[in-house]
């Protein structure tokens, strides 16, 4: 087709979308107004439904602001032809126009994941842009660059990620205001030469693509600061790039080098070098000890050669890689240093130096529990309580170290840290964060020493160093919260920090039922040193909402103030001076507490703010209780946020069933409570966890909550079935557990520590389970072996799973379950130990019910994990059935008591595996 042609079709395809567009916009007219499109200098069509057509309406109107316009957003999830014809109006209708961001991934599969936009080429016209700066095509359907781009000789950034570009084209080296390109989620496997001619590029982003080799002329982009080509297939690196004399970063990981070159370490700019999952075995002596370099998944020292062993030649020994497995809980550090990975994920990096002697490390992960774990009112625990040894020892380097953890779905205005004790003493630590994956996070601290670390979310804290000479304090994520320190203020240099939470007004005029209630951010003020300061320090809240210092009526404005640990909101009001501005409040303080300015005809205004602060800091939460459908009397409790519950179920209801979960309630971070089961329902076996028949929980919003039990009862289920049930109560369990009447009449009382109650039904037993020569062993439903050669009933497999510990990933790998599979259940029990054992032993035995040999099996892969002792608890058992089993023979007189007659059995029994 001719571009006359070509030029008329889009033409006539405008028209026709133009018609429709005010077709559609007179349809609607009379209908509710939505936001304006047009703010300014920015138009932003990528948020509503049918941009294409709202942006022909704007250019067949062309309304003296659109020619201003210098920022367009457009979705690209628009019929291929129509996008077409609405980018070639573009330069005509925006001449102006700086920045372009035409991307997809705005829809969702059903999966979650963003779906690509039509665009897979962009009309030449658009070349016409002289004041194009910023280009984004992210999340498209490219397949080849478009040659408009190559015509955009002020481009400054250019996007073009989770495309389908296999190649670039050499002509891109012609762009020469190119500062930022980034390329990634792409299927490139090569680069062209002349990319090495974009002398301003800063900051180049190659990750996830098919490339194995760069160019040596990415040596030559002299102006780059940030150089990522991780997730690729490289197996060396150019020489080149040693000449990179301007980089700062440079992200390598996860791809398949062996080798790289040792002049990287003295690049003067450069402050991380990612060198992560790779496949290096020999990497320069400077490169291992840069504390800027992360060498972690690579097979250090594997197949080295023999360093020279001359006179006079210095030689230098590797740093050493280990991988600790569950049943080791210390490790050697020398001082040529090491890097050391522990079963439950953590990854400490020793440099060389660290420590002068030999000394050996021992680590253990606790439970968190409330007298152990140090949080905040507005503060989340995101892991596990990680403790080093020896406490307290320095080390001459600080030493790295790695926390997994999953974030947290809200992180607007909250920052995530790793917290130590130190002295009985909890501080934060200076912490950074890395993606592991999608939904995890490695935090990342130096420490000085070994102690008790945990990963807590809380809200943004600034601090600053206070002198006598004063200063400013400013919160970061809320500006217009500050706080002044005169000259004078204190004699001595202290430590002040900020923290700020903001509440929702929606939020809040649904919990108090009183529309024009508002209120400011909450502020919170800590220091070091003295309680007080010499002078009056000033504080600046934004006034809330919709209230500003024209029209604010006086007599409804409160200050308020609280001092923990007390739970009190005390109306300051009449003893402070406030200073009103057009937006802000000013009020003088002597020493720091919390403060909070609320607007409300109300006025007991101090218990209204306890109500909305304890709302604040609530959880809303089910309590779910269900039974295994091949074992009725395994139980799984559990408390989960009530986002997640719906996505739990379905995971579980393949072996679960029970009732509907709870109603919703309210829990604190962190707060205890326990299940009591009742109405004939017992707890089957002691656990630590167990205190009068009670199983005790602590809240953690973003652990697992979960418990799984067996129980048992004192009633005859073989005449009907048990009908019982189990309630959740807060806090812990009292000294004196009540009866069942007594607390079914507590849970009627207005403050009642009661939170819900939900059935459990034991079914009956049928009369073949409780008569015959086993009725004298009362067998479980869940059994292996045979009467002959001995049974282990559903008890005994508790009493080994009791044992096993930390040893059950080698018990699984010698019965032959699948590492994948024990992948998934120590992901699916990652803060269940005990869960992760019982999960690992019943679903084998289910699978190996009523097979020969299964308990010879289980036998010969406790001996193969060095479990003797338990293996030796198991033949006992199965030596104490048989025995059973050959008196109940000759009390039927089935057998002769003389051992040489027929039909009698051996004195000694077989093996278990040779039965």
């Amino acid at each position: 087709m001719s571009a006359v042609a070509e030029g008329l079709e889009l033409e006539a395809a405008a028209a026709a979308a133009e018609d429709a567009a005010r077709d559609a916009a007179e349809a609607v007219d009379t209908g509710p107004k939505e936001p304006p499109l047009l703010a300014g200098n920015r138009l932003s069509l990528d948020l509503y439904p049918g941009g294409c057509h709202r942006l022909l309406h704007l250019c067949a109107q062309q309304p003296p602001q659109l020619l201003q316009v210098e920022f367009l957003r457009l979705s690209t999830h628009e019929d291929p032809q129509l996008l077409e014809a609405t980018l070639a109006r573009v330069p005509w209708s925006l001449p102006l126009l700086r920045s372009l961001v035409l991307k997809g991934g705005q829809c969702r599969d059903a999966l979650g994941a963003c779906l690509r936009g039509t665009l897979n080429t962009l009309p030449d016209s658009l070349s016409g842009l002289a004041s194009l700066a910023h280009l984004d095509l992210s999340f498209n359907s490219l397949e080849t660059l478009p040659a408009c781009i190559l015509e955009m000789h002020g481009l400054d950034a250019l996007l073009l990620s989770h495309n389908r570009l296999s190649e670039l084209p050499e002509a891109l080296g012609a762009l020469p205001a190119l500062t930022f390109l980034s390329v990634t989620h792409n299927c490139l496997q090569t680069l062209p030469t002349a990319l090495g001619a974009l002398s301003t590029l800063q900051r180049l982003d190659l990750s996830e693509n098919l490339l194995d080799t760069l160019p040596p002329e990415v040596g030559d982009l002299s102006s780059l600061c940030e150089l990522s080509v991780a997730s690729n297939q490289l197996q060396s690196l150019p020489a080149s790039l040693v000449g990179l004399r301007s980089l700062r970063l440079l992200v390598l990981h996860s791809n398949l080098l062996t080798s790289v070159p040792a002049g990287l370490a003295h690049l003067p700019l450069l402050t991380r070098l990612d060198l992560r999952d790779n496949q290096l075995r020999d990497v320069p002596p400077e490169l291992l000890s840069a504390p800027f370099v992360r060498l972690q998944g690579n097979p250090l020292g594997e197949a080295s050669p023999e360093p020279p062993s001359s006179p006079g030649t210095l030689l230098v020994l590797e740093m050493p890689r280990l991988f600790l497995t569950s049943d080791v809980d210390s490790f050697p550090v020398t001082p040529q240093g090491c890097s050391v990975t522990l079963a439950c994920g953590v990854r400490l990096q020793f440099p060389a130096g660290a420590t002068t002697i030999p000394i050996t490390i021992g680590y253990q992960l606790w439970l968190p529990e409330p007298g152990l774990v140090p949080l905040g009112p507005h503060d989340s625990l995101l892991s596990g309580v990680l403790e080093l040894r020896p406490h307290g020892v320095a080390f001459q380097q600080d030493v790295g170290l790695w926390l997994l953890f999953v974030p947290p779905r809200a992180r607007r205005c909250r920052e995530v840290v790793i917290r130590t004790r130190t002295d009985n003493n909890w501080s934060d630590l200076d912490t950074h964060l890395e993606e592991e994956a999608p939904k995890r996070l490695w935090a990342h601290c130096q420490v000085p020493h070994f102690s008790w670390f945990l990963v807590v979310s809380r809200p943004v804290s600034n601090t600053c160093l206070v002198p006598p000479e004063g200063t400013l304090l400013c919160s970061s994520g809320h500006p217009g919260v500050k706080v002044t320190f005169p000259p004078g203020a204190t004699e001595e240099p202290r430590q002040v920090s900020m923290q700020v939470v903001r509440m929702a007004s929606r939020e809040l005029r649904a919990l108090l039922g009183e529309p024009e209630t508002a209120v400011s951010p909450l502020l919170c003020l800590s220091q070091s040193g003295p309680p007080s300061f010499l002078r009056p320090v000033t504080v600046q809240l934004p006034l809330p909402p919709g209230v500003t210092g024209l029209s604010v009526d006086r007599s409804r404005l409160h200050l308020l103030y609280l001092a923990p640990p007390a739970a009190t909101w005390d109306d300051i009001t009449a003893q402070v001076v406030l200073e009103l501005t057009h937006l802000y409040a000013r009020f003088q303080v002597t020493h720091f507490s919390w403060y909070w300015l609320w607007y409300t005809t109300k006025t007991c205004v101090g218990g209204l703010a306890r109500k909305a602060w304890e709302r604040l800091r609530l959880h809303r939460v089910n309590l779910i209780a269900l039974q295994r459908r091949r074992d009725p009397e395994q139980v799984l409790l559990q408390c989960l946020p009530r986002n997640k519950v719906d996505a739990t179920l379905r995971r579980l209801l393949e072996r679960y069933r029970g009732p509907e979960p709870s109603d919703t309630v309210g829990m604190f971070e962190g707060e205890q409570f326990f299940a009591a089961f009742e109405r004939g329902i017992d707890v089957d076996a002691d656990r630590p966890d167990c205190v009068e028949g009670r199983i005790c929980f602590v809240f953690y919003s973003h652990l697992k909550n979960v418990k799984e039990v067996y129980v048992t009862t004192t009633l005859d289920r073989e005449a009907q079935a048990v009908r019982g049930q189990v309630s959740f109560y807060r806090g812990t369990v009292p000294m004196e557990v009540p009866e069942e009447a007594e607390a079914a009449r507590r849970r009627k009382d207005a403050d009642a520590l009661w939170m819900a109650t939900l059935p459990i039904k034991l079914p009956r037993l049928r009369g073949s389970e409780g008569q015959g020569w086993g009725a004298s062993l009362s067998l479980a439903p869940l059994n292996l072996g045979d009467a002959e050669t001995g049974f282990l009933t559903q008890s005994n497999l508790l009493s080994v799973a009791g044992r096993l510990g930390p040893d059950w990933p080698a018990v699984a790998l010698h019965l032959g379950m699948p590492y994948r599979e024990l992948q998934r259940i120590r992901h699916e029990f990652r803060d269940d130990l005990d869960g992760q054992i019982r999960h690992m032993l019943f679903s084998w035995a289910e699978r190996q019910a009523g097979q020969p040999g299964a308990v010879g099996l289980l036998v010969q892969a406790l001996e193969q994990s060095d479990r003797q002792d338990v293996a030796e608890e198991v033949r006992a058992v199965l030596e104490l059935g048989r025995r059973k089993y050959q008196d109940g023979i000759r009390r039927t007189g089935l057998a002769s008591e003389d051992p040489a007659l027929p039909g009698s059995l051996p004195s000694e029994s077989p093996e278990p595996g040779q039965a």
